[in-house]
Parts: structure tokens; sequence; C-alpha cells
């Protein structure tokens, strides 16, 4: 069990992933960034699919840059490089499809 949250441009392809053992409680910090806290279902994400806009991607970059978040340097570093590589994807497409397993 864990939380594998997985980025998707428009054709499918995989463009950003995270994954958080179930016990780690810095996966709640994504889903919070993401104002996406009703896909967070404890020990793993709820399966559920979603869109976000390029909007609300910036709006997460901008959070997690502005924030003070007390977390492992491997944590920061990969919810860091799902929100960038996300926002890249939305950038060029308008959105992303976002995946929590």
């Amino acid at each position: 069990m864990g939380h594998d949250i997985i980025g998707y441009n428009k054709s499918g392809k995989e463009i950003a992933y995270a994954r958080f053992g179930m016990s780690n409680y810095n996966a709640i910090i994504l889903y919070s960034l993401l104002d996406a806290e009703k896909y967070y279902a404890g020990v793993s994400g709820s399966g559920h699919i979603t869109s976000f806009s390029i909007q609300q991607i910036e709006k997460a970059y901008q959070l997690f840059k502005s924030g003070e978040f007390l977390m492992d340097q491997w944590d920061r570093k990969q919810i860091l490089n799902f929100v960038q590589n996300c926002l890249a994807a939305a950038q060029k497409e308008g959105s992303v499809r976002v995946a929590f397993c």
C-alpha cells in the first residue's frame, strides 16, 4: 500500500510521478497543494483520475515555492519535480490529468 500519484499529458503519456509509502505523512502535502484532499484515502489514493488546469498547477507551484514545509530532501525534491513536470505539460496543453492510486 502507498500513494502513487501520476501525471499524464493529453495523449496519455506519463509526465510526472510521486511515490509515498502508506505511512509517509508527506503525501498529504501534495494532495493539499493540488487541492485534492478528497482523493486521499488514508493508506493510498482513492484510485480516481482528475484534470487540473494550468491555473491550478501554477497555484500549486507557487504555494510550494512560498511555503515552509518540514520534510526530508527526497520528498521535497519529488514533490517539486512532480509539480514542475505537470506545470510544463499544462503550459503546453492547457491542462494535465492526475491519477491518485
